[in-house]
């Protein structure tokens, strides 16, 4: 039985005596419950058997594994300029399948990203959007760096080293630029890094040897964009953190991340040292980040924290149950 609300919804009282399930179809506000009763019977009454004519119509759509249905074709073959590809033409099923679940990949990961990360994804599919998402890459700054208020420069730490270059490694990270302009500090980290990726370090600790075997020494991000543009054949999309509310022309949240990989660029995220990156480096990025916040008013976070924060936030898979699971567990505690 459906109850439709009116007006500002059922008494919440009624609610607590006698729902089994309370249900909202988006995050929007309609006039009454009656519409949103006929959305969700049209979504749900078409999964029961004999409802749509082919089973395998509902199996394989929107919403009923991590990619969204892929792109539809229908006569006539050319409109306004626009082709069907020819793979759709060609009679080989098993190219069209492959063409199909790819395409739906693509189309998920610019769209739906939110949806992708919260499924289980099997090997295959999370190996098909490894293939379809760009390259990323981080840098942390120790020059060009606000200290004591003025642009200067900071000292490299092992840590940092350490810590950025293993949730580099988990997140997919392609490389880790560690950026000083200072000579001594140059030689420090060579001296690191080269201990690290030699036959000792592997021996010592692997799982650290292979975080740090993708960590790049440069002296500018001058070098870094350089680097970048010499691997992917393109300029980075540079996205700058700050914790501070700086005055930036574009500023991304952490559900952008469609938007940003259309442009089919690689991207950088930058992160600072000290008091954070100088206004001259936040001004040549493309995009800012919101700062990470809680409920609090500090706003100190080690570099280490904010770029594992970021990276999962932007990266990262969350997957979750299943509504129908977690329908089912309701049901069965409410019996």
């Amino acid at each position: 039985i459906l109850v439709c609300g009116r007006y500002e919804g059922v008494d919440t009282r009624v609610e607590h005596e006698y729902a089994d399930l309370i249900l909202s179809i988006g995050d929007y506000v309609l006039m009454g419950g009656d519409l949103a009763a006929q959305v969700f019977l049209e979504g749900i009454l078409r999964l029961i058997p004999g409802v749509v004519g082919k089973i395998e119509s509902v199996e394989r759509e929107s919403f009923q594994g991590p990619f969204l249905d892929y792109p539809q074709y229908g006569l006539p073959i050319e409109w306004k300029g626009k082709k069907i590809p020819d793979i759709i033409l060609s009679g080989n099923h098993a190219q069209i399948d492959k063409w199909r679940t790819q395409e739906a990949a693509k189309k998920t990961l610019l769209n739906r990203f939110d949806w992708l990360r919260s499924s289980e994804l099997n090997e295959q599919e999370a190996e098909l959007c490894k293939k379809n998402i760009p390259n990323h890459y981080v840098a942390l700054m120790h020059s060009r760096v606000m200290v004591a208020d003025k642009v200067g420069h900071t000292t490299i730490t092992s840590l940092d080293i350490h810590d950025i270059a293993r949730s580099s490694k988990t997140y997919g990270v392609k490389n880790y630029f560690i950026v000083s302009a200072i000579e001594d500090q140059q030689k420090i980290l060579k001296k690191f890094l080269d201990f690290w990726i030699s036959g000792k370090g592997k021996e010592y600790n692997f799982s650290r040897y292979e975080a740090v075997c993708n960590v790049i020494a440069a002296i500018s991000l001058d070098e870094i964009v350089e680097k970048i543009k010499e691997k992917e054949g393109k300029d980075p999309i540079i996205i700058t953190t700050s914790a501070k509310d700086y005055k930036h022309k574009k500023k991304i949240d952490y559900y952008s991340q469609g938007m940003i990989w259309q442009k089919g660029r690689p991207v950088l995220f930058l992160f600072g040292t000290a008091q954070g990156l100088s206004n001259e480096v936040l001004d040549r990025s493309d995009y800012l980040l919101l700062p990470i916040e809680g409920f609090s008013d500090y706003n100190h976070l080690s570099v280490r924290s904010a770029a594992a924060i970021v990276l999962d936030r932007f990266l990262g898979l969350k997957p979750k149950k299943t509504y129908i699971e977690t329908l089912d567990e309701k049901l069965k505690n409410n019996k």
